[in-house]
């Protein structure tokens, strides 16, 4: 018996070790591709294989990182677009859990609004940059509705079709104990969503970051979508390729917390 728990232990130990050891070679292999890439980058940019001047080189930007950190302004341009991507996140978030509620509560309502939804959700948002700015003026107000409109129609439909696809069982279960329809959303739709809930969440943070960047091309004077578009008018491609870059890293940070909120709150559901 003892015998055949250590084998067990031993398998385990040994599964464990073979896991981490998988998770660890692909961690290498990716900063070995993305160390690779920054050396052929650098090589092909300084031997005249690429266009120096159009694509620059990783040595060209990390020299624009550091003037543009020293003098305060790229911190500045992160902070604007961090700002306006959560706060549009936020009400993202809140009003499509809002709108979907509602939904979910009145069958009429959302039938009568569902056709619009799509409609609104299939448009271009580019194209409603303009008429935005016409409308709010080239502030914040406008960069922050336009991050909005990329996300909230998509993530209304979605939620709502997760709330309407929980286990009509429970539901009934809960009626049968007379139980109201705020018990029903509280106790079966809203955690039974809860999955599905951040999932949308992980989607719509960087359609808020994209829709932040369509806003400052247009309504801007500071953030990295108006250094992309500033620098491409003036011709500094650094600051363009920096801009993206940094736009990178930020949804990865972004995705990366809500992943990590996720597995928290796996624990509790």
């Amino acid at each position: 018996m003892m015998k055949t728990k250590t084998s067990v232990k031993n398998a385990q130990t040994e599964y464990v070790r073979k896991i981490k050891r998988r998770q660890f070679l692909i961690r290498v292999y990716q900063i070995l591709i993305f160390i690779t890439f920054l050396f052929l980058w650098e090589y092909t940019a300084k031997h005249g294989i690429i266009n120096d001047f159009i694509f620059c080189c990783p040595s060209k930007l990390f020299a624009t990182f550091v003037s543009m950190l020293k003098d305060g302004s790229l911190l500045h341009h992160i902070g604007i677009t961090l700002y306006e991507t959560l706060i549009g996140f936020v009400i993202v978030i809140l009003g499509s859990l809002g709108m979907a509620t509602l939904f979910w509560w009145n069958q009429t309502l959302s039938k009568v609004l569902e056709p619009y939804l799509v409609i609104l959700n299939a448009l271009p948002k580019s194209a409603l940059a303009p008429v935005l700015i016409v409308w709010l003026g080239a502030n914040k107000t406008t960069i922050i509705v336009c991050a909005c409109s990329v996300a909230i129609f998509g993530s209304i439909l979605n939620l709502y079709t997760g709330f309407i696809s929980v286990d009509a069982d429970k539901i009934k279960l809960i009626k049968t104990l007379k139980g109201s329809r705020f018990q029903c959303l509280k106790l079966v739709v809203l955690p039974s969503n809860v999955p599905n809930i951040i999932s949308i969440m992980k989607v719509n943070i960087g359609l808020c970051l994209v829709g932040v960047v369509i806003g400052e091309f247009l309504a801007a004077r500071e953030g990295l979508g108006y250094l992309i578009i500033y620098g491409s008018q003036t011709f500094k491609m650094s600051n363009v390729l920096l801009s993206i870059l940094i736009l990178c890293v930020i949804a990865m940070l972004l995705y990366t917390l809500l992943q990590h909120i996720e597995k928290k709150l796996a624990e509790y559901f």
